[in-house]
């Protein structure tokens, strides 16, 4: 909302030495409006600038283009008939100009916007002392077609700075949804006039005429759609009638573009009081207005003359001819005002802002009007803004408002009053406001105050106020009047003995171990679609194709929460990838989200009034879908980087088993780990990941085909396990390895097994096996080969025996190893290999 700072002042009496920056403070401060820009009008112009007549011209041949030697008079003193002392003579190549019109001098010593300094010259043969200006040279606008023409009661040799308003400063204000009202002046100066303690002059506090028997009839059919709708009819307007340069100044500083008188009118009014206004030429109707809501097949061309397709949710305006308007978006072209309209039909109505909305997106016609309705106006100033309207149509237009010509259909219905404890801001902001502050606060916003006992209050909100509906709003308003910078820095008091949960202790372990492990984190949307899926390789039947659909998605193409981590993070990598980081290794995580079977049908709507009952969280709970938290992570490029210690290791599917492992350790439970086929995994690098026999995940190297669909680096791999099967449901402390001063004994053994058998199958025999003098265990060689025979393999381990008491023998540590080896041989079929 842009606001011309001399306007304002209309409406507000400001305390003296009060700047344009003191009130966009003040107004950011309460909240009325965030300050966006001030922009002073004429920036870098200074005078001397005055208004002078054009005594005479001199049509100048021979150039390229025509050029005009003029007299110029620019004292008071020469006003009179046939005068021309002291005229200045200028050079001009403007055309729209005559003898006697009055422009815009710019005299020797001038500087124009942009560091343009005016001196006298010597140009096409002649002495030019000065120049005539447009519109464009003095920063009023882009229009360079043409000189300024002022009116013919302009002040000859006023000061033009002043005489045109480019002294003025203009205020933009971002508004935000909820306040709608400040889209106006009215608005503003309300905001203002609150802010700094001083009186409001409404412009909308006009007398209003009862309805009378002459008014245009008007039918409305859909009073839902349009609550109020008020019509008055404005006969014998000069249609030759120009805007006046009071009116276009403001106009233009308000950032629209005057255009004929009517319009100007229209567009004056309802940046003035809030309230969208649209004239009908009266000729041009034919019968009753009627609102309705569109039929099937309708079309109507608008006022930028495209023919639009109606569908049944447009509310429209129509006459017996048809569609004339599509309600608070655009009239129509069929009774638009010309260049010969003399009579004027003014609406100033009330529509349903959602419906205004939904009509302004599905046609992509957003109007000035449209931006209002659609943030909700005041009902209460149709009455009001119509008679505005007709005031200054009758004062400059020469109108006459017809006797009786006063349509009013409905009627203004004022929000629902709230009953509210007038501790309740001061509770909810842990301020002690008193009752007259709450109270005074409350009435300056426009509210209507009824006591209600003791400690209540029964509060109407005004009319432009629809988004004040329940005690939170109202104590908003309070808080916000008497200024945030009121408010207390706490900080919240955490109980004594609380802290992490154990979940959240186990969560925070297994980033901290991953990042510690080279992994970066990445936080990615939890939004896929179906070609996420589908570029995952699953089958139709896999589970996870069974989305969460959004109500209001932000993307078309992912219109559903995300059943697992991968999409995300593969686009993370391939991004990266994409702009030269070929070693990545990623990890995220995150809530995953599954339908419920048994979801309710619809969540309760919860108050913030008080703490939500045990039944109420029951049932939303039960509408939300299952959330299990996972954690994922991709691998790509080298491990391990090349150097002068020689080659680099790429990442592989072991390193992807090894992140899984990482995990295991971080929670304190045993990892097991076989082979699996799972999508999208490679079906020969896939590795299924279990605790205590419960399936957790998977990780191994992608699909070749995803890889290739994806886009990513060759053999990339990846891991996805479920982290809640993995937390245990108490705390495991870990036990603190006891320090022996005893030699170590070290036994090694080559088993051989059946490929198929698990090597932590033969591990966990062998531990089991040793008894207490082992130490550890350790895997270090896999072999397959002819030796051995085809569909076997051999395990090589490395046992460590140590006693805490004393040096173990060689016969010990072999008898311990053998035990291992047999209880192996046993369970798994392990053979020592010769």
């Amino acid at each position: 909302m842009h606001v011309p700072y001399s306007w304002l002042q209309d409406y507000v009496v400001l305390p003296d030495g009060t700047t344009a920056f003191a009130v966009a403070d003040k107004l950011t401060q309460t909240g009325g409006g965030k300050l966006e820009t001030i922009e002073r009008v004429g920036e870098g112009l200074t005078g001397p600038l005055v208004v002078g007549r054009v005594a005479a011209i001199e049509e100048l041949t021979g150039f390229k283009k025509p050029i005009r030697h003029c007299q110029v008079v620019v004292t008071a003193a020469a006003q009179g008939p046939g005068s021309a002392a002291d005229p200045q003579l200028i050079v001009c190549g403007a055309r729209n100009f005559a003898v006697g019109d009055h422009v815009v001098v710019a005299l020797p010593g001038a500087v124009l916007p942009g560091d343009f300094r005016i001196a006298a010259r010597k140009t096409y043969s002649r002495d030019s002392n000065g120049m005539i200006c447009s519109a464009r040279e003095l920063g009023m606008g882009e229009d360079h077609d043409g000189i300024i023409v002022l009116p013919a009661d302009s002040p000859l040799g006023a000061d033009a700075i002043a005489y045109l308003g480019l002294d003025d400063e203009v205020i933009e204000f971002e508004v935000t949804p909820d306040r709608g009202y400040t889209l106006s002046l009215r608005g503003i100066a309300r905001e203002a006039a609150t802010g700094f303690e001083v009186p409001f002059q409404d412009p909308a506090a006009l007398q209003v005429p009862e309805a009378g028997a002459n008014g245009h009839p008007v039918v409305v059919e859909d009073p839902v759609g349009c609550d109020v709708f008020v019509a008055r009819t404005v006969t014998g307007i000069d249609p030759q009638a120009p805007s006046p340069l009071w009116m276009q100044r403001r106009l233009q500083m308000s950032g629209m573009r005057p255009i004929s008188l009517i319009v100007d009118i229209a567009n004056y009014v309802m940046l003035e009081l809030g309230q969208p206004i649209h004239t009908y030429d009266r000729a041009r109707l034919s019968g009753p207005i009627v609102v309705r809501r569109a039929a099937a097949g309708e079309v109507l061309e608008t006022l930028d003359g495209v023919k639009r397709q109606l569908e049944a949710t447009d509310l429209l305006i129509v006459d017996d001819s048809g569609p004339i308007g599509l309600a608070g978006v655009m009239g129509g072209a069929s009774t638009e005002i010309h260049d010969g309209s003399t009579e004027v039909v003014v609406e100033a109505a009330h529509f349903e802002a959602t419906s205004i909305a939904k009509s302004a997106r599905r046609h992509k016609l957003f109007s000035e009007a449209s931006k209002r309705f659609e943030r909700g106006t005041d009902p209460g100033t149709a009455a009001a803004a119509a008679q505005r309207v007709v005031d200054l149509l009758v004062e400059l237009a020469g109108g006459t408002a017809l006797d009786g010509g006063v349509t009013v259909v409905g009627q203004v219905v004022r929000p629902a009053p709230i009953t509210i404890a007038w501790t309740y801001p001061g509770r909810v902001a842990g301020v002690d406001y008193t009752r007259e502050e709450v109270e005074r606060r409350l009435t300056q916003v426009g509210c209507d105050l009824a006591p209600a006992g003791d400690a209540d209050l029964v509060v109407t909100p005004p009319s432009w106020r629809p988004d004040l509906r329940d005690p939170s709003d109202l104590a908003e308003e309070v808080i916000r009047l008497e200024g945030f910078d009121r408010l207390p820095s706490t900080l919240p008091k955490a109980a004594a003995g609380t802290g992490y949960t154990h979940e959240q202790r186990i969560r925070r372990r297994v980033g901290t171990a991953l990042a510690s492990a080279g992994y970066s984190e990445v936080i990615a949307y939890p939004f896929i679609g179906q070609a996420d899926l589908d570029a995952l390789g699953l089958p139709d039947s896999d589970p996870r194709r069974n989305t969460v659909p959004l109500a209001n998605p932000i993307s078309e193409e992912q219109p559903s929460m995300r059943t697992t981590l991968l999409p995300g993070l593969l686009a993370s990598l391939r991004r990266n990838v994409g702009r030269g980081s070929a070693d990545l290794a990623l990890f995220e995580q995150g809530l995953v989200f599954r339908p419920r079977k048994d979801a309710a049908a619809m969540a309760p709507r919860l108050t913030v009034e008080r703490r939500p009952t045990d039944e109420e969280l029951a049932l939303l709970d039960a509408a939300l879908p299952v959330q299990p938290r996972r954690v994922a992570v991709v691998l790509s490029g080298l491990r391990e980087p090349a150097g002068w210690w020689g080659a680099g290791r790429p990442a592989g599917w072991q390193d992807a088993v090894q992140a899984a492992r990482i995990i295991a350790d971080a929670c304190r439970v045993e990892l097991e780990v076989t082979q699996d086929q799972h999508e999208p995994w490679h079906p020969g690098r896939c590795a299924r990941l279990a605790v205590n026999g419960r399936l957790v995940g998977h990780a191994g190297e992608l699909h070749p085909r995803v890889v290739a669909d994806l886009g990513l680096p060759p053999r990339t791999a990846a891991m996805e396990l479920e982290l809640d099967r993995m937390i245990p449901a108490e705390e495991v402390l870990t036990q603190a390895p006891s320090i022996s001063a005893m030699p170590v004994a070290t036994q090694d053994v080559a088993l051989v097994v059946d490929a198929a058998v698990a090597e932590h199958e033969v591990e966990a025999a062998l531990r089991e096996g040793a008894g207490a003098l082992l130490e550890s265990v350790r895997l270090f060689d896999v072999y397959t080969g002819e030796r051995i025979g085809q569909g076997r393999k051999s395990l090589a381990f490395a046992l460590r025996f140590r006693a805490p008491d004393r040096t173990l023998t060689a016969e010990e540590a072999s008898a311990a190893r053998d035990s291992a080896v047999a209880l192996a041989g046993t369970r798994t079929g392990a053979v020592l290999r010769s």
